[in-house]
């Protein structure tokens, strides 16, 4: 039975499995080459050779990833967050994603932010007994919980259009009390290369 590759599997990883795979058959073989390793390692998930494994994982690579501009017409700020422009980049590299984010509110004041999320599903720690929890929950559909003393104070969702050509980023912020909830709706349209 072939082994199972993640939604969202790491070619970095897999390259790492190879050459662990590669000293274990060396112990038998010692004439045994990478490439040797690198198509056992493809077969065991199903494919005929590492190129087809490579290529397969190069395609899956999320359609998050990318240059975005918000829409005004189409987004629903929160009112405590108006802008006039706002983009986002985002880049994806196996488990992390990073987005960077440029906005200009209404007084022309550019405020920018480069954070980085690790995507497994499991806590992660940032400063001040703040954290977070990202993990895909399909293709093309990232949430991210923000938590604060381990409770959750936020929710954020970034999902592509089933054409890949607009991003709705929502997030809903939690009040203390845990009674409130603001929403803030921004859709982004890609932007060409």
């Amino acid at each position: 039975m072939p082994r199972r590759l993640p939604d969202h599997p790491n070619l970095e990883h897999l390259k790492r499995q190879a050459k662990d795979l590669l000293a274990e058959l060396r112990r038998r073989t010692p004439a045994v080459q990478l490439t040797d390793a690198q198509h056992a390692l493809a077969r065991e998930y199903g494919f005929a050779s590492w190129t087809k494994l490579k290529t397969h994982v190069e395609s899956t690579k999320s359609s998050l990833a990318g240059r975005w501009r918000a829409s005004l017409q189409k987004s629903r700020p929160h009112a405590l967050n108006p802008f006039r422009m706002a983009s986002l980049e985002i880049s994806v590299e196996g488990d992390r994603a990073t987005l960077v984010f440029v906005s200009v509110d209404p007084r022309g004041e550019e405020h920018r932010g480069q954070p980085t999320v690790v995507i497994d599903g499991h806590h992660h720690a940032i400063e001040h007994r703040v954290g977070y929890i990202a993990k895909w929950l399909g293709p093309g559909v990232l949430e991210v919980t923000a938590t604060k003393d381990s409770h959750r104070t936020g929710r954020g969702l970034y999902e592509v259009s089933p054409n890949g050509q607009a991003l709705t980023v929502s997030y809903v912020r939690s009040s203390p009390d845990g009674l409130s909830e603001a929403e803030h709706c921004l859709v982004f349209d890609r932007m060409l290369a």
